[in-house]
């Protein structure tokens, strides 16, 4: 798609406040939130009719009633109806409060261009390739998360009935225990209490988690230390690199100016590194600076990623360039996630089975000494 609006300026963008989600966030709709997985079958609906000739009005009525929920029915009610009464569809979103920046002044260039189908179906790829990589990303976690509740409650049956049944037995010998055995005895006999200071203590690391998670040191200390998590940072790293090509791929194709683009990625892209740097990047080539020696200066952009901007700055084709660079990104996400799965799935087991393991060593490890422990009558 080329569409020529390089005399847009940066003021055509209305700031908006920024929510803070993290790449976890949730893509079913709750409430009243219009998910990604909404946007997504909103946008490529409505780019099919618009592209088949129904009439603007009637594709938001036809859409309007596909809607299960009445929050939604509600929503895109509200905008026919500011539609009808002559507002652009990109206002209409806007004033909604359900879209980002990024996706009504896409839909802005669209209008302004006559080629709104073309910028909808963008705007879908671009959701359903966020939500694949969420859904992706869920899938991997889902399977330890689940073996790692089980484990818990199977600890916790242990805890309560079995090692205490155990220590019955041992009493009334009243010999000495292995220490192993001792710790195990004695963690079960305040395991109650144990697990109230940790309930409290993840209860206050939630709590202390939403009450800062807006703040700007807590983004930076966070992120500083998500990064430097072994393969999983890298990983997190590389899922908003993706983001940020796959973002500017769309905006660079439209034409839309490169300040501007980048203005646009920044308030959608919620982390921190990203966030910090594309802010003194827009000011660096806002001086004239070459886009890619402005990225050469912020570790979160790798070499390949810099080396190729700087390829494609000299070609004047930043938005195939990025187009390629989101596509790449995207293929060694979904490698790295399936590796994550393959290599937590066992690492799991074998964690639990040491646990588990260790406790059933303890308390019967004394059972196979009893020749010892038994005096005679």
């Amino acid at each position: 798609m080329s569409i020529n609006i390089s005399t847009y300026k940066t003021k055509n963008v209305t700031k908006t406040k920024k929510k803070n989600d993290s790449f976890f966030s949730k893509e079913v709709s709750f409430g009243n939130r219009f998910s990604d997985k909404d946007k997504m079958d909103f946008y490529k609906e409505l780019s099919v009719l618009l592209n088949s000739g129904v009439d603007f009005r009637k594709a938001l009525e036809i859409l309007k009633d596909q809607q299960k929920k009445e929050k939604h029915k509600n929503l895109i009610q509200g905008i026919t109806k500011e539609v009808v009464q002559g507002k652009a569809l990109f206002e209409a979103l806007r004033d909604s409060g359900k879209f980002s920046p990024y996706e009504y002044f896409s839909v802005k260039i669209g209008e302004e261009t006559r080629k709104l189908d073309e910028v909808l179906l963008e705007l879908f790829q671009y959701f359903d390739r966020k939500v694949k990589m969420r859904r992706q990303l869920l899938s991997v976690f889902t399977y330890p998360s689940f073996v790692l509740l089980l484990t818990f409650g199977v600890l916790y049956f242990m805890m309560k009935y079995v090692v205490p049944m155990f220590a019955t037995v041992f009493k009334q010998f009243g010999k000495d225990l292995p220490n192993l055995t001792k710790k195990i005895i004695f963690v079960s006999e305040h395991f109650s209490t144990i697990s109230i200071v940790f309930g409290t203590a993840l209860i206050s690391i939630i709590a202390f988690h939403f009450y800062f998670k807006d703040r700007t040191f807590y983004r930076k200390a966070i992120s500083n230390v998500i990064i430097r998590i072994p393969f999983f940072g890298k990983l997190v790293r590389k899922i908003y690199i993706t983001r940020f090509c796959q973002s500017l791929s769309l905006l660079l194709s439209a034409k839309t100016p490169l300040v501007t683009s980048l203005d646009l990625v920044q308030r959608m892209i919620s982390f921190y590194p990203l966030e910090s740097s594309l802010d003194m990047i827009k000011k660096e080539v806002t001086k004239g600076t070459l886009f890619s020696k402005a990225l050469a200066k912020h570790s979160i952009y790798d070499f390949k990623l810099v080396s190729l901007v700087s390829v494609a700055e000299q070609v004047n084709k930043l938005d195939d360039m990025f187009e390629r660079l989101a596509k790449q990104y995207d293929e060694e996400v979904q490698h790295q996630t399936k590796m994550i799965g393959v290599i937590m799935e066992p690492l799991i087991i074998v964690i639990i089975g040491l646990v588990v393991g260790t406790v059933l060593i303890a308390m019967y490890s004394p059972m196979f000494d009893l020749s010892k422990i038994i005096q005679p009558s």
